[in-house]
């Protein structure tokens, strides 16, 4: 070994040793910051200075461990090195896993659903069983850089994988969209900056953690974006418990809230706040969704988990095949945090509406209110709440108002109910600030992984591989960073356009990531007859029909599938911007009324009345039965490949493609 290979290896390995305590002190460093925050805020300091110095001194620090884990080395680039331990190969990957989608819209969605919002909870935590079982360890012993990198060496050559390159783009930009408008919502509030740039200038973070340094860079960032995000999300509701309850575990008195609320929801209709109409049981099963739509959900968002490239593509920086299953476990127990705490977030969340803005009189509302109203994430009386003398007027063109917010005059974004709780609770300005850098890092860390796993899979799978196999390594990561930056631009000017819900393009994400690669994936690993033709017919046909259902019943709704208005939560999830807390739950077409709040993806439904979000649940079984059917039409694949296939599902020995340079 050369000199310099000795010292860089020595350096690794005493990079890895102190990991520890570099993790450590950045915790108690954070947490410090957060005390002189709150110090600051009682001294005077403007809340927008307090936000400006939360969101730019998270992003600095995410910027400043890109720079300093930059490579140009091709292994650190595309999987750190393969030298990732478990136990933070697991944060990292609850990092790249908590996106805003779990951070700012799990808590909505299930102050909205109650009990189906479970459904997404239930499907994203099972999903690691698949991938620690079907999946994950056996990609790792084949030794890819890239998704796509294994379809090629297993359905023989550049077809397949421009296929699985296909799949990937279109899942992993659909998330990636979702990812960046999240960071522009936060922006747009704290920052006071116009949402169209705010999406913009959260790019820099990205950036600059996955241009600079690849995989290296991202992992590192991520575990650094996980400790924030959870001491983030865990702080409001532990507060809010101690405060309420006396106990610091709001998981606990998760069940106490409830009763609070239905007894609250009683006093709102005894007293004229509310009707009958607008108030479903927090605990009800099936009053969203239909039992196929929710089970649909639980079983492709699992699913979805087992076949997204950028969460496979963790499992492939662990030093070894016991280390990619380890690393699952921790990953779900760091994932369970947050989401066995999200149930209680969105309990509190609706108590605190209920108590605190339900019933206020309008004259004495609080300013933040206003803040959230003037980008237009909350209204009252049908009017945005950007003033006082603007609801005011709004509610007295209503015959009989008195004058106090009722919860059928209520409409909140809900991607907006995780950042405002803070404010409504009446909590101190710093925990607002916390939240925001919380929601801020679970954006940025899932859009680094999602952009790297696209501009990758463009500049080794593509370009390397099917355009120039001869490009020297210092091109083909000039060519990665150059791709990076372009998806980066494309993504934030879909995302400036806010198509929809940051759910429900997470939740595309995941049924095209479903129909087109779970079938292929699991097939090639554990069936050894699957032919090359079956895998790319498969691929093609699965995708295929669930990138149809969902466009046409987004876009066409008139092309062959039925239009039930506005009738149902169920499919308002699926696309509208903003949901009604009380409309949405009101009598049939009752938001018909609310034209700006409706969406033209909202409450299309399909085959089955299956909702779009479940489209994999159509393409997903089709890819099967086509690969199996064609497989068996053709002839096998060589004793050459099918012993390939063995190793791969053996835990020891040496990976199936080594280390390339």
């Amino acid at each position: 070994m050369a000199e310099g290979d000795t010292t860089s290896a020595a350096g690794s390995a005493s990079f890895i040793k102190n990991l520890g305590r570099m993790y450590g002190t950045y915790t108690l460093s954070f947490l410090g910051f957060v005390i002189a925050l709150a110090i600051l805020e009682q001294i005077g300091v403007p809340n927008k200075v307090l936000g400006y110095l939360f969101v730019f001194f998270t992003l600095a620090v995410y910027a400043v461990i890109g720079v300093m884990t930059r490579t140009a080395e091709l292994s650190e680039y595309y999987v750190a090195g393969r030298r990732v331990p478990a136990f933070y190969n697991g944060l990292a990957t609850g990092a790249d896993w908590m996106s805003a989608a779990s951070f700012v819209g799990m808590g909505g969605t299930l102050f909205l659903l109650g009990y189906d919002g479970i459904a997404w909870v239930l499907g994203w935590t099972g999903g690691f069983v698949l991938v620690s079982i079907l999946i994950g360890p056996y990609l790792r012993k084949f030794g890819a850089y890239t998704v796509p990198d294994f379809m090629a060496f297993r359905f023989g050559g550049n077809f397949a994988r421009f296929i699985a390159v296909i799949v990937l783009v279109c899942c992993s930009f659909t998330y990636v969209t979702a990812q960046i408008y999240g960071t522009g919502l936060i922006a747009s509030r704290f920052l006071g900056m116009q949402f169209e740039i705010a999406v913009f200038a959260g790019l820099v973070g990205i950036l600059l953690c996955a241009m600079l340094g690849g995989m290296r860079a991202v992992t590192w960032t991520q575990i650094a974006q996980y400790i924030v995000l959870i001491i983030a999300y865990l702080t409001p509701i532990v507060i809010l418990s101690t405060k309420k309850y006396g106990i610091p575990f709001p998981e606990l008195t998760y069940g106490q809230a409830i009763a609070d609320i239905t007894a609250r929801e009683g006093q709102m209709l005894a007293t004229g706040l509310a009707t009958v109409a607008n108030l479903k049981p927090h605990i009800a099963p099936f009053i969203n969704y239909s039992p196929l739509n929710f089970f649909g959900i639980i079983f492709c968002m699992m699913v979805g988990t087992a076949s997204l490239p950028h969460i496979l593509m963790r499992y492939f920086t662990t030093p070894s095949v016991r280390e990619a299953r380890q690393s699952v476990a921790w990953s779900l127990l760091f994932i369970f945090l947050l989401y066995f705490s999200a149930p209680a977030y969105a309990a509190f969340s609706k108590l605190e509406v209920y108590t605190n803005i339900i019933g206020s009189d309008i004259a004495n509302l609080k300013p933040w209110l206003f803040t959230w109203g003037q980008l237009g994430l909350i209204q009252i009386c049908g009017k945005n709440a950007s003033s006082i003398s603007d609801i005011a007027a709004a509610c007295q063109s209503i015959a009989g108002h008195a004058g106090v917010v009722r919860l059928q005059d209520f409409v909140i974004n809900t991607d907006v109910i995780v950042l405002s709780t803070p404010e409504i609770a009446g909590l101190p300005y710093v925990i607002s600030g916390l939240v925001a850098a919380g929601g801020l890092a679970a954006a940025l860390s899932t859009a680094d992984g999602l952009l790297l796993a696209i501009a990758n899979a463009l500049s080794h799978d593509i370009y390397y591989k099917m355009i120039d196999p001869n490009a020297a390594t210092i091109r083909r990561l000039t060519v990665a960073r150059v791709l990076l930056l372009f998806v980066a631009v494309a993504a934030a000017a879909t995302a400036a356009t806010r198509p929809s819900d940051i759910l429900a393009m997470v939740g595309w994400a995941f049924s095209l990531a479903m129909a087109g690669n779970f079938p292929a994936l699991i097939m090639g690993v554990w069936w050894k007859r699957t032919t090359a033709a079956g895998a790319v017919t498969g691929m093609i046909a699965g995708f295929g029909l669930c990138l149809f259902y969902l466009v046409t019943t987004r876009y066409f709704p008139g092309a062959g599938v039925k239009y039930f208005g506005m009738s149902s939560l169920t499919n308002a999830l699926t696309g509208v911007p903003l949901v009604d807390i009380a409309k949405a739950m009101a009598l049939p077409n009752a938001m018909e009324s609310w034209p700006t709040l409706a969406h033209p993806m909202a409450n299309k439904v399909g085959w089955f009345d299956l909702n779009n979000i479940n489209c994999g649940l159509l393409g997903m079984p089709l890819g099967f039965l086509v690969i199996y059917v064609v497989s068996l039409l053709g002839k096998e694949p060589s004793a050459e490949m099918q012993a390939y296939v063995d190793e791969v599902r053996k835990p020891r020995g040496q990976t199936v493609l080594q280390e390339r340079t």
